[in-house]
């Protein structure tokens, strides 16, 4: 695949957020298509093991 270049540093902001929002919602129109790297399992993995051994403090979404 041929190499694309944006002129990033000519984006305000608000371009570069829409642009994002722009790529990420054309991403997951198939989301089936869209793995998880393998290193997620294992942070996952971890944390889960972390919070079943009281070694991992959580907070309600909403505090």
């Amino acid at each position: 695949m041929e190499k694309f270049e944006l002129p990033l540093s000519e984006l305000t902001l608000a371009q570069k957020l829409d642009l994002m929002e722009s790529i990420w919602d054309d991403l997951a129109r198939d989301e089936k298509t869209l793995e998880s790297p393998a290193w997620h399992e294992e942070v996952l993995k971890d944390r889960e093991e972390a919070l079943a051994a009281d070694k991992l403090s959580v907070s309600d979404w909403e505090e």
